[in-house]
């Protein structure tokens, strides 16, 4: 097996592929001691069983630029094939702000070929490719060197399976004319904004039972402290403080490091210098905060006059239909998406798109009383009323 540690080698093997109508892609990458991902290992595969046809790229090896990879990601004539592409494509965008086109995300393409909801790569290898994955070295420690056989053919197995599945999934695709559903699909993925994190905004992944504007603001302003700092530092948010702290100290308002020294959650660090300092000054911020500028937390859901017997109507046209399309229900709507569409919000993705064909039509015409529902043996049918 091929391991890539130089510039030039790399633009060679790119160009090559650059001839392909396909390539496949694989990271292998560390975030538990950092914010950001730290690259460690790129597998890269094109069509063929010669030993060049598959590679791996290792950045950490010499003074090796991804730039020739980073044209490829450009090169449209070329699909980039992922299997759940998020974090790879995170890592890609804040490395150098750019997102594969075209892109093919094979775990998305197998929810809509009927594989489930999130199939794994093990699965997807298992059950179309016919073989089965090393599992051997699937906790390895991928800033380590030298890197072993063992784990470098596990590595490069994540892309030489991938371009059978790929295969596979595109001709079902196409034979089910699915191609645009992906394609849908695909624009989340490829959308910068999926990559960008605005701290301001981190308050709104804090759970909290406290709705007060007040409460919120401190949240607000720690949370976005906690952001900032952990970017900077490029060290995992929790390592600032967790959210039990946060949640705490928005409780407890502290005016002093005295008063911080009396958290119960709050790590030791995080009682004296600069964590100490952003603390307080974020607590004082939320205090001084304007009433008008007081976040607001969402509780649309909760004021949601649901009709409960339109609900689980609803329910039962999503489970028959993703049953006669053979897809994940989860991809179409969540019971959140259905409890709005009974409480007559329209403005919802499963009324959207390739969903409203599969489903979306259907739901209003059951939620305006143009269609009902009967059960013939074990297959639900829709009656035209």
């Amino acid at each position: 097996m091929k391991t890539i540690t130089t510039t030039e080698d790399l633009a060679a093997f790119c160009q090559k592929a650059a001839t392909y109508d396909y390539v496949t892609v694989d990271t292998e990458f560390l975030r538990e001691r950092t914010y950001y991902s730290k690259l460690c290992l790129v597998q890269l595969a094109v069509q063929g069983d010669g030993e060049d046809d598959a590679v791996l790229v290792d950045p950490l090896e010499g003074a090796l630029s991804l730039e020739p990879l980073y044209d490829l990601f450009r090169d449209t004539s070329v699909v980039k094939v992922f299997h759940a592409a998020r974090q790879d494509l995170e890592i890609f965008y804040v490395d150098a702000g750019v997102i594969p086109t075209p892109l093919f995300d094979t775990q998305v393409a197998a929810m809509v070929c009927g594989f489930g909801e999130q199939a794994g790569y093990e699965t997807l290898v298992r059950k179309i490719a016919k073989q089965q994955l090393d599992k051997t070295s699937r906790f390895t420690d991928w800033s380590r060197r030298p890197l072993t056989d063992a784990q470098k053919t596990y590595a490069l197995a994540d892309v030489t399976h991938l371009r059978g599945i790929y295969e596979f999934l595109a001709a079902k695709l196409h034979e089910t004319n699915r191609e645009k559903w992906v394609a849908e699909e695909m624009h989340i993925l490829t959308d910068p904004e999926t990559y960008i994190t605005h701290p301001e905004e981190a308050w709104k992944r804090v759970k909290t039972r406290n709705n007060s504007g007040k409460f919120l603001a401190i949240v607000r302003e720690l949370a976005q402290f906690r952001e900032n700092h952990a970017q900077s530092r490029n060290i995992p948010r929790n390592r600032v403080f967790k959210d039990d702290a946060l949640v705490e100290l928005a409780s407890t308002k502290p005016a002093t490091q005295q008063d911080l020294g009396r958290s119960r959650l709050l790590l030791r660090e995080a009682r004296k210098g600069e964590i100490a300092d952003g603390i307080l000054a974020a607590v004082k911020a939320g205090l001084d905060c304007p009433t008008k500028n007081q976040p607001k937390p969402d509780t649309r859901q909760e004021k949601l006059q649901v009709n409960p017997a339109l609900a689980d109507l609803l329910r039962v046209l999503l489970k028959a239909k993703t049953e006669s399309y053979g897809v994940a229900p989860k991809l179409i709507a969540n019971a959140a998406e259905l409890d709005q569409i009974a409480a007559g919000i329209r403005d919802v993705s499963s009324l959207r798109g390739w969903r409203a064909d599969v489903f979306g039509q259907d739901a209003l015409r059951l939620c305006e009383g143009k269609v009902a529902l009967t059960a013939r043996g074990n297959n639900i049918k829709i009656i035209e009323l």
